[in-house]
């Protein structure tokens, strides 16, 4: 059984170890969500530092996924500050870790974290992932649009340049 909870304050604090554990999981096995591998612990748990620091703030919200107590995944929510753009937000770092894909997680994560967008009376979500990723299916089955398209975006772990694909979904 999946458990979908949000991580704040303590709860936060006490994930950290975990998330760096799904973070470096997700990079190092290829995943082009803003690090290159091997990733190194201390810069995850830096970046998490920062995010924490977000949450603590309003200017983020984070979601875990626990399977049989032991986090499994997390999805982000980065929101708008300035104000003609506190109707939207962007979806940041759904990560599943290895050893729990394919069970339906990541589409978990993502109705959480879309359900309190809508409580929060957000109109728009939108995010990034690389071309050919394996979670263009995910976003496209949930009713996200594809909002274009840059050739040369990111950079994988192997030096060579990919291109990101832009996703929306209206709420």
């Amino acid at each position: 059984m999946v458990v979908i909870e949000r991580l704040r304050g303590d709860g936060f604090a006490l994930a950290v170890g975990e998330l760096i554990e799904i973070l470096r999981d997700a990079v190092d096995g290829g995943a082009s969500i803003g690090f290159l591998p091997p990733l190194a612990a201390a810069e995850a748990g830096d970046y998490f530092a920062g995010v924490a620091a977000d949450v603590a703030v309003g200017r983020k919200a984070v979601w875990g996924a626990r399977v049989e107590g032991r986090l499994a995944g997390m999805v982000q929510l980065a929101f708008e500050q300035r104000p003609n753009g506190r109707h939207r937000a962007e979806v940041q770092k759904l990560v599943v870790h290895s050893a729990y894909r394919q069970r339906g997680i990541g589409r978990q994560l993502m109705e959480a974290l879309e359900a309190a967008a809508r409580a929060r009376g957000l109109r728009l979500l939108f995010l990034d992932t690389r071309q050919g990723d394996p979670a263009e299916r995910l976003y496209r089955s949930m009713g996200y649009a594809v909002g274009g398209t840059i050739p040369g975006y990111v950079i994988n772990g192997d030096g060579v340049l990919e291109a990101t694909v832009y996703y929306y979904k209206l709420l």
